[in-house]
């Protein structure tokens, strides 16, 4: 039977090809994620690892800004009291902070988030072994500074050029040192990296005389444990001290969990792109059991069991897995030096290390792709073996009975009421908790609606079946009939489409729904002309607040400065705002009282914290300061809720003597002027962004729309096999059919036509699972969105009919495209040879 089962793979390569073609993408991107992900590991733990080389002891510091209590950092007499501990060879004290990088053109070099300036701490051999220059050296003069390799490449700069370099104050220009190499975490993530004399650099992120870290090496031959006992008693209780390796293996414990997260959302796509394969594994079993129903029924007429003949198509199956599998990891591992490649193109570098191939991947791959294979060729396995050996002096087919069919609907339509009962009771619920029911539900409703699919085709067929004849004639007739000719088959092959497109049309709707009611909150709660920001979310200096405040134009200007009270004993967040000019760059509705009280020392709070509270205007409510004092503000206003600020509003003077440094995320201006005006106004700071309202949506749409078209791309590796499923259905359809299509040849049906026929076929397919997955990714957006709408103002459901009319275009395309190779073969029949075939 091994032989037998051999001998049919080989003798069946080509239909054999698409089903390789499925689990290999399959698999290929089961190990291609193993593989990435263990080599991305592997490639940051030994980065940390490196980092860590040389340090026994780290010390780090915590600072309160508004604690005027809390010393901010380690001073140097620390670090010299540890430099003088028996066993430390030396101490290295560290400072850092954002420090953006202007090239020619005054843009900022990096991503802002990950633009970082630090302290060059020299030995006494004048290095710092962080850091190996290439060229020229660290900076000696307060208006030197050293660059990154990285950064000087894209900003063209040689040792002795002009830098300028913006951090949280204003724009300084300084003369490059030196260019260096280094393994910085900062770096890595696609940013820069600025050194500056260790006095610059505490005068700029910190305090003169302070850092914010220790590194402490030891001498040969001394525990690190021993150091660590005896530094900790000298730290102030802001700081803590822990060795150098357990340093690296926090960092290590770290980047395991934020790959383990990645990996599991690799490993979903990877799932439903093998889930959809076995609808295309199963068909093409299903061909190949009845392209060979005489000789397995004469099997079982010369003795052959049923169990052996089930064993011989799960052997076939079994080859075709290990084939599929050992090809799949192969490409798997191109696929992991491609999404290695690909981390450049966001901007993030990955440190240099080796692809990691351990046996996981390589056992995960051969599992996955055998264990998918013969299950899903278990059910035409079964099939086969039922084959009468009757049969085999007939062309009888094991043809479904009407009992299976009624049965299969039922079960069908059990679990898809179950699905939908979840779904909608999710979408009641809401929360968490209602997105989890609604995911069990989308789970049940799947696999119903898959189950019910061959139900569901007839009537579907039926309703475009007069406009197929009047169009395109008897091609058009020919082919709706052909499409319900075996209900189950076409089932299948529209619900690999199905599955997809229910996933991609959920997406997109979500996704575009989300879009516009964030577009609609900037349109109707901003006025400003323009929003300025911190890319690093360091928050911007009160310098630029200032600066703008005089420039060209500028009629309102206002900032939004986080902080917060403690009211009544629990913690409030609070915006900081300009009295008087809030109100001209922010939609804030009033519902009770004035904003003008704002300028009077007053407060006003949001609707719903009022409501919730029970406070109204002319209340005395008792504050705490971020600086610990005290004192009793009044109620001035009652304003409706606006997700541009917090729930309490007071004037940013009012905060001023209680904060040592304010921070301002963002800062709204009115003005006459344009653009340039405001960047001039603030020295041409690269580090500073200025968005029109087109950008702010820009911004957060671009999010939006750069997660969708990552989750297209993840989702087309499922797509692909659908369309190989379509492919496999046809060449099936054209199989059986051999005899009818010989016969319409013969009475006048021309090749052109024969063309046509399988080709609308296969767009009646392609649509019909279309169609199905569009609307039930619908319905779960609908009951997804109706879970957090609460959380975002203006949340309303909305359907783009565009993108849905492209997807439907697309599977119509697909279709087409699917149809080439089955119709040219339908055309090709010889028709004698085709009705004398049996």
């Amino acid at each position: 039977m091994f032989r037998t089962a051999l001998r049919n793979v080989l003798a069946h390569k080509a239909r054999l090809l698409m089903t390789v073609l499925a689990v290999m993408l399959g698999v290929a991107f089961v190990s291609g994620t193993l593989v990435f992900t263990d080599t991305l590991g592997n490639a940051f733990r030994n980065q940390s690892a490196k980092s860590y080389d040389d340090v026994a002891v780290a010390v780090t510091s915590h600072y309160n800004e508004n604690d005027p209590e809390d010393q901010p950092g380690l001073n140097q007499q620390m670090l010299d009291r540890i430099s003088r501990l028996d066993g430390v060879a030396a101490v290295t004290g560290r400072v850092d902070g954002f420090a953006g990088v202007a090239d020619q053109d005054g843009k900022l070099i990096g991503n802002g988030w990950s633009n970082t300036g630090a302290n060059f701490a020299p030995g006494k051999d004048g290095k710092d072994s962080q850091y190996d220059f290439t060229d020229g050296s660290g900076p000696a003069a307060d208006d030197q500074i050293a660059l990154d390799k990285e950064t000087a490449t894209k900003g063209k700069y040689q040792v002795g050029d002009r830098v300028r370099v913006a951090t949280n104050g204003p724009v300084k220009e300084y003369t490059l040192s030196g260019v260096f190499t280094t393994e910085d975490g900062a770096v890595n993530a696609g940013g820069s990296l600025v050194l500056f004399r260790t006095p610059v650099a505490q005068q700029m992120f910190l305090k003169p005389g302070f850092y914010q870290s220790f590194s402490v090496t030891a001498t040969p031959g001394t525990d690190d444990a021993k150091i660590l006992a005896e530094v900790k008693p000298l730290l102030p209780d802001n700081a803590e001290a822990k060795t150098g390796q357990d340093l690296a293996d926090e960092q290590a414990a770290d980047i395991e969990s934020g790959l383990g997260a990645l990996n599991q959302v690799l490993l979903a796509f990877a799932a439903i792109a093998l889930f959809v394969g076995v609808f295309l594994i199963s068909n093409t079993f299903t061909m190949l059991v009845a392209q060979r129903t005489k000789e397995l029924a004469l099997m079982r007429a010369v003795g052959a069991s049923r169990r052996q003949i089930t064993r011989s198509v799960l052997t076939e199956a079994m080859v075709v897995g290990v084939v599929a599998s050992m090809v799949g990891f192969v490409l798997g591992l191109g696929l992991a030096i491609g999404l290695r490649s690909a981390m450049g193109s966001f901007g993030a570098k990955m440190p240099d290390g080796p692809l990691v191939v351990s046996s996981t991947p390589v056992i995960a791959s051969l599992a996955v792709g055998v264990l998918v294979t013969v299950l899903a060729a278990w059910l035409p396995g079964r099939r086969a073996a039922k084959i009468p050996p009757v049969a085999a002096m007939s062309s009888v087919h094991a043809v479904a009975t009407t009992k299976s069919l009624v049965l299969r609907n039922t079960i069908g339509g059990i679990i898809t009421l179950l699905g939908l009962a979840g779904i909608l009771g999710g979408a009641a619920v809401g929360a968490d908790s209602g997105r989890l029911l609604i995911g069990a539900g989308a789970f049940f409703a799947l696999i119903g609606v898959i189950v019910l699919i061959p139900l569901l085709s007839r009537p579907a067929v039926a309703v475009v079946r007069p406009l197929l004849s009047r169009v395109f004639s008897v091609s058009g007739k020919l082919a709706s009939q052909n499409a319900v000719r075996n209900p189950r088959r076409t089932g299948a092959t529209a619900s690999a489409l199905a599955i997809g497109l229910t996933l991609v049309t959920g997406l997109s709707v979500l996704g575009v729904t989300v879009g516009s009611a964030l577009d609609k909150s900037i349109t109707d709660n901003i006025k400003a002309d323009y929003m300025l920001s911190m890319p690093s979310g360091d928050g911007l200096d009160p310098s630029a607040l200032a600066a703008l405040e005089k420039a060209k134009g500028v009629t309102a200007v206002s900032p939004q400065q986080s902080s917060y009270f403690e009211l009544k004993g629990e913690t409030r967040p609070v915006s900081g705002v300009t009295p008087g000019d809030i109100e001209k760059v922010l939609t804030l509705e009033t519902a009770s009282g004035s904003l003008d009280t704002l300028g009077k020392g007053q407060i006003a709070v949001a609707e719903k914290m009022a409501k919730k509270q029970g406070w109204k205007v002319g209340d005395t409510l008792p504050v705490t300061y971020p600086d610990q004092k005290k004192a009793e503000l009044t109620v001035g206003a009652v304003f409706k809720d606006n997700e541009f600020v917090a729930p309490v509003l007071a004037d940013r003077e009012l905060l001023a003597p209680h904060e040592v440094k304010p921070y301002i995320p963002q800062i709204f201006v009115k003005t006459t002027g344009d653009e340039q005006d405001l960047v001039n106004a603030l020295g041409r700071n690269p580090a500073i962004a200025v968005m029109d309202q087109q950008d702010i949506r820009n911004t957060f749409g671009g999010m939006i729309n750069q997660l969708l078209n990552i989750m297209y791309g993840l989702l087309a590796m499922a797509l692909i096999i659908a369309v190989l499923g379509v492919i496999n259905t046809l060449a099936m359809s054209v199989f059986e059919r051999r005899q009818e299509i010989g016969m319409l040849r013969a009475i006048g049906l021309d090749r052109r036509r024969v063309k046509r026929m399988i080709r609308l076929e296969a767009v009646v397919i392609a649509v019909f699972g279309a169609v199905v997955g569009i609307a039930l990714g619908s319905f779960l957006a609908w009951a997804i969105g109706e879970t957090f709408k609460s959380s975002i103002p203006g949340y309303a459901l909305v359907i783009p009919w565009d993108r849905i009319g492209i997807f439907l275009l697309l599977s119509g395309l697909v279709g087409i495209l699917a149809a080439l190779w089955p119709a040219r073969s339908a055309a090709r029949l010889n028709m004698l040879a085709a009705i004398k075939a049996e």
